[in-house]
């Protein structure tokens, strides 16, 4: 099953400690081949729906100790059975995906929310369960972190959820700054365009900053992974907020130097 397109997950690098990718890699490979059910071929609904339930069906045998060897399971049960991995987490996303299949539209920014606690944020709950952190405020800024990111990769991928008929932005707020769908559709960026985006980047920059003394307050290669991360999530909201109209011209990614400077920056 192709695995190609779910961002947002701290892949099982040489900066991650040896011992952790294994799960790492495990939990990435669930994550994303379920992400793919959800959004990637044609496949209509119905059967979507049901190839997700199937992965239900498949956490339902590993909760219940029972064997697998399907090719994203069975490695994923190592990983439960050895770091006592938290199954909930692992429903939460596929919820999410579920509802990916359903839901395009979100009313206003607590819906959104909602569906980043499910999306994103299981993502840095399940990392910091694997490094045996347990801490009430590490996990509230592991949180703000991965919702950031989920509203980061949004801002990033307006015209290509547009594509797939998903708006991942607040209808209230588009309503508020008179900002059509018909203008998305047609990639016009006249009006209030500017406005709107500058207050969806200022509020996932505020979400990431709200986050980040978790960067330094892990030690070892997984605070440098995080601060990696943190640093790439600063870099695409600077790019974003220097030109609101490249979601529709050129999508903002990392570049190799900024991978560099991110390193660097990530290691001082």
């Amino acid at each position: 099953m192709p695995v190609e397109h779910y961002e947002n997950f701290p892949v099982a690098s040489w900066l991650l400690p040896k011992r952790l990718r294994q799960p790492v890699e495990a939990i990435y490979h669930f994550a994303r081949s379920a992400d793919d059910i959800a959004d990637e071929g044609h496949a209509p609904s119905g059967l979507r729906l049901a190839q997700l339930q199937a992965y239900q069906h498949e956490l339902d045998r590993i909760a219940q100790g029972k064997s697998t060897d399907h090719p994203v399971f069975a490695p994923l049960a190592v990983a439960i059975r050895t770091h006592n991995l938290p199954i909930p987490l692992l429903r939460d996303l596929l919820s999410a995906f579920a509802q990916d299949v359903e839901k395009t539209r979100y009313a206003n920014f607590a819906e959104l929310m909602d569906y980043c606690r499910r999306s994103a944020n299981p993502v840095g709950r399940l990392m910091l369960h694997l490094y045996g952190d347990a801490d009430a405020r590490h996990l509230a800024y592991s949180d703000a972190i991965c919702s950031s990111l989920q509203l980061i990769n949004f801002l990033q991928d307006i015209a290509v959820d547009y594509q797939k008929d998903r708006i991942y932005l607040p209808q209230d707020e588009l309503a508020k700054h008179q900002v059509s769908e018909t203008q998305i559709a047609q990639a016009d960026t006249r009006g209030l365009w500017h406005m709107m985006m500058y207050q969806q980047i200022e509020r996932a920059r505020k979400l990431l900053q709200a986050g980040a003394p978790l960067g330094r307050a892990l030690k070892g290669r997984i605070g440098l992974e995080l601060r990696v991360t943190l640093r790439g999530g600063e870099t695409i909201l600077r790019k974003l907020h220097a030109d609101p109209a490249c979601v529709f011209h050129q999508r903002p990614v990392l570049t190799r130097t900024d991978w560099l400077l991110m390193l660097v920056r990530g290691l001082y």
